[in-house]
């Protein structure tokens, strides 16, 4: 019974920020869903954060169910990420969240923001 109560008082904003709560998490989305999939693409448009970083922010999206891990049995080994059909429901949540973001910092007066 505690635990329903505790779910209870759960609110969902706070769900959804948990998923998406994390270094990078939403630019590492939006790159998939652009076919940006590969580890080391990440790593090379990523390169103000580690490659530890990285595969724990991939790890904990695959954990929440929002991404997939495929491992392809070439030599080498390639692996490839992509959204789940659940994922692909956060995207334009996304998207658009970036959008504002893009709006405030340049309303805020920031101008060296990448698109």
């Amino acid at each position: 019974m505690e635990e329903l109560e505790t779910f209870e008082y759960l609110c969902p904003s706070d769900a959804f920020l948990q998923v998406i709560k994390g270094k990078c998490k939403t630019t590492i989305i939006m790159m998939i869903e652009k076919g940006r999939n590969r580890f080391s693409e990440m790593r090379r448009t990523l390169p103000t954060i580690s490659e530890r970083m990285i595969s724990k922010q991939l790890d904990e999206l695959e954990r929440d169910g929002i991404i997939v891990r495929q491992v392809f049995g070439e030599v080498p080994p390639r692996v490839e990420y992509n959204l789940t059909d659940y994922g692909k429901t956060l995207y334009p949540i996304i998207r658009e969240m970036r959008r504002w973001g893009y709006i405030h910092l340049e309303r805020s007066g920031i101008t060296s923001v990448r698109k």
